[in-house]
């Protein structure tokens, strides 16, 4: 993830969206067609520390640390779900408050449910240009203070799951990549914050084993903003749906191990990248927290399993 400037007769700054190891947890955020493909109402908390403890030559921490919260309910009335996320992203001197508001309509599809979704998104970005040492002293290019600007967009997605057996999905965050104030009084150059549009397609699949206390997870999710692509691919061990372990990787960046229990409806996450991009920087440290409150909802032919949680 970093921070990327374009100097030219417009600049433009813009931050790649974070990629969590356990993305399977976090689809309600980045593809609002997920909320509410569930028998519940679903909260969930993570923490990622990437590049644990880097820092730059002054001492200061610039390592990205993110927070996310987001819960998502199917509304019956609605004939969908809704979802709501609140994230918080660090990196360097860079401090992202994105929030999204999202209602998925549900829709039967062959053996599956569709989920249609749209998110309204607000996203307060915050930099402290002070922190910042340009090579040239005193460069026009680089806005000065602390600078912040509140961005307003939208998410679309799609999202088709065939209960514990598939599903596959495809979403689009900050659609409009719209754009904030400027920076820069300048009248050959400007510099302003910018959404950064960014494509997701995700996938996975449930295989059961002759052993019925036995099954795997395979999973694939795909990032991309244009001018970076994240490749993941991953796969859990479940064992009589209370233990599993599992590998991810994420290609030229990570190979993460990932290990997790339920207890009741509490579901528990951990996992640990290590580096492979051959740069010194420490693996990164991931804990997720979920739990699932049951509804009493009107039974159909159908039983809706979350693939979010197992």
């Amino acid at each position: 993830m970093t921070v990327i400037f374009v100097a030219s007769s417009i600049m433009l700054m813009a931050q790649q969206a974070p990629m969590f190891t356990n993305y399977s947890n976090s689809y309600a955020t980045v593809n609002p067609g997920f909320g509410g493909l569930s028998e519940g109402i679903n909260v969930m908390g993570i923490y990622r520390d990437q590049w644990t403890g880097f820092k730059d030559i002054d001492g200061n921490a610039i390592a990205p640390r993110t927070m996310l919260f987001s819960g998502d309910m199917p509304v019956k009335v609605l004939r969908g779900g809704a979802s709501l996320s609140i994230m918080n992203d660090k990196i360097g001197f860079e401090d992202n408050v994105n929030i999204n508001l999202g209602y998925s309509f549900h829709a039967d599809l062959g053996a599956g449910t569709l989920g249609i979704g749209l998110a309204f998104s607000m996203l307060n970005r915050n930099v402290d240009f002070n922190k910042f040492k340009p090579n040239v002293e005193n460069d026009p290019s680089i806005p000065k203070g602390e600078q912040s600007d509140m961005l307003l967009d939208a998410n679309l997605g799609l999202f088709w799951q065939i209960p514990e057996t598939f599903y596959v999905g495809l979403s689009i965050t900050n659609l409009f990549e719209s754009k904030g104030k400027e920076l820069l009084s300048s009248a050959t150059s400007s510099a302003s914050f910018v959404g950064d549009r960014t494509f997701y397609l995700m996938a996975g699949y449930e295989y059961q084993f002759n052993n019925p206390v036995y099954k795997l997870l395979p999973s694939m999710c795909i990032m991309s903003d244009i001018a970076s692509t994240q490749f993941n691919i991953g796969a859990k061990l479940l064992y009589n749906n209370k233990v599993w372990g599992g590998i991810n990787y994420r290609y030229q960046e990570s190979v993460a191990a990932m290990i997790g229990f339920k207890m009741k409806d509490i579901q528990i996450s951990y996992s640990y990248d290590i580096n492979t991009m051959g740069i010194a920087v420490q693996g990164s440290h991931e804990i997720c927290i979920s739990y699932l409150f049951k509804m009493d909802l009107e039974k159909s032919p159908r039983i809706y399993h979350n693939i979010r949680y197992l």
